[in-house]
């Protein structure tokens, strides 16, 4: 029995990530979905017909659109109206200096009023100049009546400016929470602007979000990012309860370029719950689903807040000596938090960073989970940075999944050889180490930590090299193929998608990326150059590279 298809795809390389057939020389995709997929010859005998399109991949590779394990999806709405302060080569931020100036331009060319919130994003301490970091007072010069939030790197705090800090009722009175950071000035309890952890939190949630008007049109703007980067699956990873009624709200109104897998945050569920009840999880409705819950446990290493067993080799962000980082919730909470998720039979993703914090999961897994600890949960640790090899032991016992970050390698990596020490930091994000122990990792940008590139992610699992070129854990280097499955078919795993995405098999959605060279025979260090010619989601072209035929 043969059918015509709507497209056939031949003439280039095709990598389908299937260890059944991992490659081919045509694909035929009817209907959104894969019908075929073997020699040439055979697919155009019995799927072409008189409608049928020959797409001539003129020797580009063809793959399976890339699923996005976990990056903060909501952030793509307002990035575009938001200065990118990232460090190079992603930004202009090599000092304070050019991060107000980067932050006047954008005032100045917007006529930006006086009174309006200005947000900026990728700001990085670590890589600043002889150590001078960013104040209150450096914002305060050229925006005296502009509140000016610049965003950390970690996503996880941000530096304001005096109005603010006024804004958002920050001041020498303002008590630290527990699990927060708000740095003082020296012999002071003034802020000195930077703020973060949970005392960000109350901050992050009251930014502006899109109005009505704009939802829908800003909403798209963000799915081409994600589209652009071949990205057909995205992740909103910590997702507020008024964001997930924005996301339905939009995906209902038309926003539907890509699917959108998103993790109610822990703290939000009930009220999530009461409009979403568990039984609706897992299930998309126009391309969007609720995946699971997540729960945040530490902050971030680069940022000097993640919570280790052993102390940073530098004092903590606001001078602390000794410092291991903090836990954001005592462990009886954590319990608590698991044993409900577990109870509700879903999926649970886990912020942890620090050893220290995938100790405290391990623990709140083995509370919750006591009758069955091994019982294939789609657990998840995002980040798992700095894990431990017994601790990935646990991961195999208990079926968690990894969802590591090795751009930190290439970002971060020397900042975490001076904090961490070079064992650890050599050990950081170890993929090698979880393929060989039989797990299935995936490995994410957690835009906009860093930007949505995956040919970046690929290239710095493949090479882990720094900045200043240093190799970070060369034994923890994978294949090309490796760290394609981490953003492909493994991805798909940790969604309980792997039936329908992350492999060109038949049967499976028409969702697929066209790259122009092959990731799997290129020169390793060539792999981060390589471009996004052309992505389809279930058959429709949703991105095509300007320029590009």
């Amino acid at each position: 029995m043969t059918s015509d298809a709507d497209a056939i795809y031949l003439n280039g390389v095709i990598v389908t990530i299937d260890d059944e057939q991992p490659t081919a020389e045509a694909v035929a995709i009817k209907d959104g979905r894969i019908v075929a997929v073997g020699t040439r010859h055979d697919v155009v005998a019995q799927h072409q017909g008189p409608a049928t399109r020959q797409v001539d991949l003129a020797g580009k590779t063809l793959l399976p659109g890339f699923i996005d394990p976990h990056s903060h999806y909501i952030n793509a709405l307002t990035v575009a109206n938001q200065v990118n302060v990232f460090a190079p080569p992603a930004g202009p931020g090599t000092d304070v200096d050019a991060i107000v100036a980067e932050l006047k331009n954008f005032r100045d060319a917007r006529n930006i009023p006086e009174g309006e919130l200005i947000i900026a994003y990728g700001y990085d301490e670590t890589v600043m100049p002889n150590g001078r970091t960013l104040h209150r007072e450096d914002l305060d010069r050229d925006f005296p009546n502009n509140p000016v939030l610049v965003g950390h790197v970690s996503l996880h705090g941000a530096v304001l400016n005096s109005a603010a800090l006024s804004k958002f009722g920050i001041s020498a009175s303002t008590v630290t929470p527990p699990g927060g950071v708000i740095v003082r000035k020296q012999g002071s309890d003034e802020p000195d602007g930077l703020i973060m952890e949970t005392a960000f939190l109350p901050v992050f949630g009251s930014l502006p979000k899109p109005t009505p008007d704009q939802e829908v049109e800003w909403s798209i703007a963000g799915q081409k990012l994600y589209a652009a980067a071949g990205i057909t699956t995205a992740h909103e990873g910590l997702t507020h309860a008024a964001d997930i009624a924005l996301l339905q709200r939009v995906a209902a109104g038309g926003a539907t370029l890509i699917d959108v897998v998103a993790y109610p945050f822990i703290l939000e569920l009930d009220e999530v719950l009461h409009d979403n009840p568990p039984e609706t999880f897992g299930a998309y409705r126009n391309r969007v689903k609720l995946g699971g819950v997540k729960v945040t446990l530490d902050g971030s290493p680069q940022g000097r807040t993640a919570y280790f067993t052993t102390p940073y080799l530098v004092d903590g962000p606001d001078g602390e000596k000794n410092w291991t980082g903090q836990l954001g919730f005592p462990q009886e909470t954590v319990n608590s938090w698991f044993k409900r998720v577990y109870d509700l039979g879903l999926p649970l993703n886990i912020h942890a960073n620090g050893d220290a914090a995938i100790d405290v999961l391990l623990a709140a897994h083995e509370y919750a989970a006591a009758d069955d600890l091994g019982k294939d949960r789609h657990t998840t640790v995002i980040h798992s940075q700095f894990v431990r090899r017994d601790q990935l032991d646990k991961y195999v016992e208990y079926k968690l999944i990894p969802s590591l970050f090795t751009e930190h390698a290439f970002y971060f990596g020397d900042t975490h050889v001076r904090q961490r020490g070079q064992e650890q930091a050599h050990f950081l994000s170890p993929m090698r180490t979880a393929i060989d122990l039989g797990l299935r990792p995936t490995n994410h940008t957690d835009f906009n930590v860093s930007p949505l590139d995956q040919m970046v992610v690929v290239w710095s699992a493949v090479n882990r090299i720094s900045r200043s070129g240093e190799v970070i854990g060369a034994d923890q280097r994978v294949t090309a193929l490796e760290a394609l499955k981490a953003i492909t078919i493994n991805a798909a795993h940790q969604y309980y998608e792997e039936h329908s995405k992350g492999s060109i098999t038949i049967g499976k959605l028409a969702d697929l990326v066209i790259l122009d060279n092959n990731p799997v025979t290129v020169d390793p260090m060539q792999i981060k150059d390589i471009k996004v010619v052309e992505t389809i989601k279930e058959g429709r072209t949703i991105y095509r590279r300007p320029g590009s035929c």
